[in-house]
Protein backbone atom coordinates (compact mmCIF):
# COMPACT_ATOMS: atom_id res chain seq x y z
CA UNK A 1 0.00 0.00 0.00
CA UNK A 2 1.30 3.28 -0.85
CA UNK A 3 2.15 5.96 1.96
CA UNK A 4 0.15 9.46 1.26
CA UNK A 5 2.48 11.16 3.94
CA UNK A 6 5.75 11.17 5.10
CA UNK A 7 6.73 8.61 8.06
CA UNK A 8 7.36 10.27 11.52
CA UNK A 9 10.65 10.09 13.08
CA UNK A 10 9.56 6.79 15.30
CA UNK A 11 8.27 5.37 12.21
CA UNK A 12 11.80 6.18 10.52
CA UNK A 13 13.05 4.45 13.45
CA UNK A 14 11.54 1.27 13.66
CA UNK A 15 12.19 0.92 9.91
CA UNK A 16 15.46 0.98 9.90
CA UNK A 17 16.02 -1.19 12.39
CA UNK A 18 13.51 -3.56 11.20
CA UNK A 19 15.94 -3.05 7.66
CA UNK A 20 18.49 -3.27 9.23
CA UNK A 21 17.88 -6.59 10.72
CA UNK A 22 16.35 -7.85 8.02
CA UNK A 23 19.94 -7.63 6.00
CA UNK A 24 21.95 -8.53 8.76
CA UNK A 25 19.46 -11.80 8.61
CA UNK A 26 19.70 -12.78 4.75
CA UNK A 27 16.95 -11.03 4.24
CA UNK A 28 15.55 -8.09 1.59
CA UNK A 29 14.25 -4.90 2.22
CA UNK A 30 10.83 -3.50 1.68
CA UNK A 31 10.17 -0.50 -0.53
CA UNK A 32 7.91 2.92 0.67
CA UNK A 33 10.07 2.30 4.11
CA UNK A 34 10.95 6.76 4.06
CA UNK A 35 14.54 5.60 3.86
CA UNK A 36 16.24 8.38 1.93
CA UNK A 37 19.09 6.82 -0.63
CA UNK A 38 21.67 7.16 0.96
CA UNK A 39 20.87 5.05 3.57
CA UNK A 40 18.93 2.32 1.55
CA UNK A 41 22.31 2.13 -0.44
CA UNK A 42 24.14 0.90 2.98
CA UNK A 43 21.21 -1.40 3.89
CA UNK A 44 21.64 -2.82 0.22
CA UNK A 45 25.59 -3.39 0.90
CA UNK A 46 24.98 -4.97 3.75
CA UNK A 47 22.52 -7.25 2.23
CA UNK A 48 25.22 -8.07 -1.10
CA UNK A 49 27.43 -8.98 1.82
CA UNK A 50 25.75 -11.31 3.95
CA UNK A 51 26.59 -13.60 5.28
CA UNK A 52 29.81 -11.82 5.82
CA UNK A 53 28.31 -8.64 7.63
CA UNK A 54 30.89 -6.27 9.27
CA UNK A 55 30.59 -4.05 11.74
CA UNK A 56 32.12 -1.68 9.54
CA UNK A 57 29.09 -2.04 7.07
CA UNK A 58 26.36 -2.07 10.06
CA UNK A 59 28.39 1.23 11.66
CA UNK A 60 28.21 2.83 7.90
CA UNK A 61 24.53 1.95 7.57
CA UNK A 62 23.88 3.47 11.05
CA UNK A 63 25.96 6.95 10.26
CA UNK A 64 23.91 7.20 7.05
CA UNK A 65 20.30 7.01 9.48
CA UNK A 66 21.66 9.48 11.48
CA UNK A 67 22.07 11.92 8.56
CA UNK A 68 18.72 11.18 7.38
CA UNK A 69 17.31 12.12 10.43
CA UNK A 70 19.63 15.09 11.21
CA UNK A 71 18.96 16.32 7.14
CA UNK A 72 22.49 15.98 6.27
CA UNK A 73 22.07 13.89 4.26
CA UNK A 74 19.60 15.72 2.01
CA UNK A 75 21.83 18.91 2.78
CA UNK A 76 24.10 17.26 1.02
CA UNK A 77 21.92 15.89 -1.98
CA UNK A 78 20.64 19.95 -2.53
CA UNK A 79 24.48 20.90 -2.57
CA UNK A 80 25.10 18.06 -5.44
CA UNK A 81 22.06 19.19 -7.20
CA UNK A 82 23.39 23.22 -7.16
CA UNK A 83 26.85 22.34 -8.32
CA UNK A 84 24.88 20.16 -11.69
CA UNK A 85 22.70 22.79 -12.29
CA UNK A 86 25.70 25.58 -12.22
CA UNK A 87 27.84 23.32 -14.14
CA UNK A 88 25.07 23.01 -16.66
CA UNK A 89 24.16 26.73 -17.23
CA UNK A 90 28.32 27.00 -17.62
CA UNK A 91 27.95 24.83 -20.49
CA UNK A 92 25.19 26.23 -21.79
CA UNK A 93 26.22 29.78 -21.66
CA UNK A 94 29.57 28.78 -22.94
CA UNK A 95 31.87 29.51 -19.51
Amino acid sequence: MMRLNHPTREELIQNFDAELASVCNGGGLRSATGLDMETDATLWAIARAYPNVSDALVAAAKEAFAGQLDGSNAGRQREDLARRIETMRRIRDGE
